[in-house]
């Protein structure tokens, strides 16, 4: 099924749900801009134009973008990296 993308109440994130396990434990992981973080996929995805920051638990990832930045470009650009990364 890969990776489905869900609108969330905030209008600047979407959830990035895949079916595999992305994230081992309890804790969940928050990438702010200018911080890098011990899972490659989340530094990539902080790496795209546009991305402010991100947000992992389990088996998702919230992206939230920068207000000016539009899902119709950075969404595509989201599901590239988490392809990179086998999901």
């Amino acid at each position: 099924m890969g990776v489905r993308a869900e609108e969330t109440p905030n209008p600047n994130a979407l959830k990035f749900t895949t079916d595999k396990l992305i994230f081992d434990g309890e804790s969940s992981i928050s990438v702010m801009p200018g911080n890098t973080s011990e899972h490659e996929i989340l530094n990539d995805l902080m790496k795209l134009d546009g991305v402010d920051n991100v947000f992992g638990y389990q088996n998702f990832i919230t992206v939230n973008k920068q207000f000016d930045a539009e899902w119709e470009n950075l969404s595509p650009r989201v599901q590239e990296v988490f392809a990179k990364h086998g999901y």
